[in-house]
């Protein structure tokens, strides 16, 4: 098995990726965009039959694989049998997550007071974009030390996003995974393993905009494809020792 540094036919020849919550939207551009640069991409989603469709899309190297990341569990088993599979891993992207339709289905819209958030929709927001990052994170960084080579990429969001009135429980989740990918990026510092935040830069058009958003707001949100330079390129030899940065996507695109 090749790593991060073997030269292939494509730019990712023989990279071993894995992209949490890769069945739709950011994490299903970034999924595509690494597998046509030759990378080997697992794809995790909740639901067993939509991660084994994703990976059908992407071809035959693709893996697809059931994981719900707010479970330990299911964490530690997976990380494992996915690292025997491969031999390896050398790139995480903690992608999972979910968005403001779950406590608000219309909050493009509709502004929803925090007060008004369900607890239950406020753990589920949090527990799948924080809790799964760490944990997911907390089973592969060992193993990447072990193995003298990992690059860590959390995704992310824009800090307008983060603070954004109406928008608890989901902007506070941003918030707190870039925190989190400072203080690992801090704790992997004298390792070979590095850590880095991306986001798009804007809102994209995803399965997690409201059905009644606007046509004018539509034509302005981001194709979640504009996530694909970047994320090669962070898996790529030309970002080696690129460690505790965060790269806006919309940025990337236009250097």
């Amino acid at each position: 098995m090749t790593t991060l540094g073997s030269v292939g036919v494509s730019e990712l020849s023989g990279t071993r990726v894995m992209v949490t919550g890769a069945t739709s939207g950011l994490g299903a551009a970034m999924a595509s965009a690494l597998s046509a640069a030759g990378a080997r991409v697992v794809v995790t989603s909740r639901e067993r039959g939509r991660a084994r469709a994703a990976a059908e899309r992407l071809g035959p190297e693709a893996l697809g694989v059931e994981l719900d990341v707010r479970n330990d569990a299911a964490v530690d088993a997976t990380m494992a049998e996915v690292w025997d599979r491969l031999d390896g891993l050398d790139v995480l992207v903690n992608n999972a997550g979910i968005g403001m339709r779950t406590v608000n289905p219309r909050f493009l819209t509709h502004s929803q007071p925090f007060w008004e958030v369900t607890p239950e929709g406020f753990r589920e927001v949090i527990d799948t974009k924080v809790t799964g990052a760490f944990l997911v994170a907390r089973a592969a960084a060992p193993r990447m030390v072990a193995a003298g080579a990992g690059r860590i990429v959390t995704i992310s969001m824009s800090e307008q996003t983060m603070t954004r009135r109406g928008f608890v429980p989901y902007g506070p989740s941003g918030a707190t995974v870039e925190a989190l990918s400072r203080v690992m990026a801090a704790d992997l510092a004298d390792t070979p393993v590095t850590v880095n935040l991306l986001l798009p830069g804007g809102a994209t058009a995803t399965g997690m905009v409201p059905d009644d958003t606007p046509p004018e707001t539509r034509a302005r949100l981001l194709d979640p494809a504009i996530m694909g330079p970047p994320i090669v390129w962070l898996a790529s030899t030309r970002a080696a020792g690129v460690h505790d940065q965060r790269i806006v996507a919309t940025e990337f695109a236009a250097r």
